[in-house]
């Protein structure tokens, strides 16, 4: 077999010839799409008993790929959304093997004929203003720490920026002068500016005098300096979630991720009577028609409608066509 036909050669190409340079994929593209064959290297080698490098395009085929999303579900306990990305980050790498290795393209064609798997839509979860306030009270405003996270969940509820944005937020994105707002890089590297509101100006001016940062240093560093990391975002978050849950219980049965709180804004967006393309464009959306998720998601909305509707008590009498309409009906 041609030695660039070989799995590692293909997969090295793939990451560094295809993502990198030809599509500029963003780091977190790239992070995702490693950690997925990262996985599957590793179940195939113990299912198979071979080394990552030893392993052959044709051994990654539908009877082991199955098996291996069935473990990412059943073991790892992924949820199906979290399968498909994992999916597509196979199907991608086999559009490349039949584009560049034509004598895998059995494989390739097998493989990507391989289908997501569908999955029931859950209502989003956002918190009420009373769960926010107890929230953003959470931090020890004494300590170092507690300043800077209340300065990042205060931004957080404001803006509704991304996780990656928030931790990828540098001292020169945040401009708090006439027109204060935070610069980002989003999704499919668009850019995009974020008006601030007057707390939320005085929060940051307060912080980031003391943070006294260069212009290319966190906004939120770790105590070493770095940026924060996911997992510590999430940390950071769950820490105060705790305490929060003492003053506002209906917090205890809610999960809250960074991502809640982006729902939250937007919530409290279309509750003030934003439209939904304004709200797509305050969150970087793609299409005006990811914010759908919002207005199925807001009762408040559904029972404004439901108040506006008649109230019919006559019964709906039974439409009966005219002659005509018979016969023409009889007639095709």
């Amino acid at each position: 077999m041609n030695t660039i036909s070989t799995l590692p050669a293909l997969l090295q190409a793939f990451f560094m010839d295809r993502l990198m340079q030809q599509r500029q994929a963003s780091s977190h593209t790239v992070a995702s799409y490693r950690d997925t064959f990262h996985l599957l290297l590793q179940y195939a080698q113990r299912r198979l008993g071979k080394a990552p490098s030893n392993l052959t395009v044709s051994e990654l085929d539908t009877p082991l790929l199955g098996a291996f999303l069935d473990y990412l579900e059943h073991e790892r306990k992924n949820s199906a959304r979290s399968r498909n990305v994992r999916l597509a980050a196979i199907h991608s790498f086999f559009r490349y093997v039949a584009l560049h290795a034509p004598e895998h393209s059995a494989v390739a064609q097998r493989v990507l004929a391989m289908p997501s798997k569908r999955y029931t839509r859950s209502p989003i979860a956002y918190l009420t203003q009373l769960e926010v306030d107890a929230l953003l009270a959470a931090p020890d405003l004494t300590t170092w720490s507690g300043r800077r996270d209340r300065a990042l969940l205060t931004l957080a509820v404001q803006t509704g920026l991304r996780a990656a944005e928030l931790i990828g937020l540098r001292c020169e994105d945040v401009l708090l002068g006439a027109g204060a707002h935070v610069r980002c890089e989003g999704k499919g590297r668009k850019c995009r500016c974020t008006p601030l509101g007057k707390d939320t100006v005085q929060v940051l001016r307060s912080w980031l005098r003391e943070r006294q940062g260069k212009p290319l240093e966190p906004v939120f560093p770790t105590t070493r300096g770095n940026a924060l990391s996911h997992d510590a975002l999430q940390y950071m978050l769950d820490k105060h979630l705790r305490i929060a849950c003492q003053h506002c219980p209906s917090l205890v049965h809610k999960r809250v991720t960074p991502h809640v709180l982006r729902h939250t804004l937007a919530m409290d967006l279309l509750h003030h009577g934003a439209e939904q393309t304004v709200i797509a464009l305050w969150l970087g959306h793609e299409s005006s028609e990811t914010t759908a998720i919002y207005l199925h998601a807001d009762m408040q909305l559904k029972e404004r409608a439901l108040a506006k509707t008649s109230n019919r008590k006559s019964p709906a009498s039974r439409y009966r066509p005219d002659d005509r309409l018979m016969r023409f009906l009889k007639s095709l």
